[in-house]
């Protein structure tokens, strides 16, 4: 199984959650784990995506999920499962 992470930062607005599961439900990207709080009008969601069966490269994925918090106002963030645990290591 291939996992990577993706972390959504931003205002809090209505639909984000909405619009990035869209994204990835269209892309055939299966969410695993997911977790999201607000803190004083912030939002900040954290996933684990499955993209064993994803067929686009895992770069566009990222590229795709960048451009779209560019258009709903929040910075989303996509990394491989190694990497991230890699640089949280301690």
């Amino acid at each position: 199984m291939k996992k990577c992470i993706v972390t959504v930062l931003g205002k809090d607005t209505v639909g984000i959650i909405a619009k990035v599961c869209t994204y990835l439900a269209k892309n055939e990207i299966n969410i695993l784990d997911i977790s999201q709080t607000i803190v004083q009008g912030y939002f900040n969601m954290m996933m684990i995506v499955d993209v064993t069966e994803k067929d686009t490269q895992f770069t566009q994925i990222c590229d795709d999920l960048e451009k779209l918090g560019k258009e709903i106002g929040v910075n989303i963030r996509c990394q491989r499962e190694e990497i991230f645990e890699k640089m949280h290591r301690l």
